[in-house]
């Protein structure tokens, strides 16, 4: 039966040294959770400002475009859009943001000059150029935008991954092996209560 098995004082050290590692795996997987959560909001800050930058440049890009239909009209403006043939290249790299891997988004110029739109410039309306200039910006916000979206995802499956850790230690390791700690040592003293209790027997005898 349990009860009959006797606890050891090497067992009650290991306990000890369990309880001591979970205890400093605890702090440090807060410390990380918490720092996670401030990168979190540094990003989502940063994301709102986007956002709303990114919001006012597709407004100013569709009013531009509007304005180049009703100069030039819609079939011209689709036979230019098909002249253009140098689409952005994307980049994909790699950046650590406390222990956690994340995209790092790049592309080539986006904005370009006149010369570089590759539709030629006779008969090219001023305004079928700015379009396509706010249009450009827009694609750099969307870039941009792609990245710290990303960025966040990954940080928020990070949170909840370090948190869920963090309360399994805080509320089911750290207690089971503090009570079985408990049992140990109340063991160690009934054992050691009765073994003085022996010897004061067998001295009297």
């Amino acid at each position: 039966m349990a009860e009959d098995v006797k606890p050891t004082r090497s067992e009650l050290q290991n306990l000890k040294k369990k309880i001591k590692l979970a205890q400093f795996g605890h702090n440090l997987l807060q410390k990380k959770r918490d720092g996670l959560i401030l990168e979190f909001f540094k990003i989502l800050k940063e994301a709102k400002t986007l956002r709303k930058e990114m919001t006012e440049a597709y407004k100013k890009a569709y009013t531009e475009l509007n304005q180049a239909r009703v100069v030039v009209g819609d079939v011209y403006l689709e036979s230019l859009a098909l002249a253009v043939k140098n689409d952005p290249k994307v980049k994909l790299e790699e950046k650590n943001i406390m222990g956690v891997i994340v995209q790092k988004i790049s592309s080539e110029k986006i904005v370009k000059e006149f010369m570089q739109r590759g539709y030629g410039t006779l008969g090219v309306s001023s305004a079928v150029d700015s379009a396509a200039f706010q249009y450009e910006k827009v694609v750099e916000y969307i870039v941009k935008s792609a990245e710290i979206e990303t960025a966040m995802k990954k940080l928020l499956d990070e949170i909840e991954k370090t948190k869920r850790r963090v309360n399994a230690l805080e509320f089911e390791v750290i207690p089971k092996l503090t009570s079985q700690k408990s049992f140990i040592q109340m063991r160690l003293d009934e054992i050691e209560r009765e073994n003085v209790f022996r010897m004061k027997r067998i001295k009297k005898k």
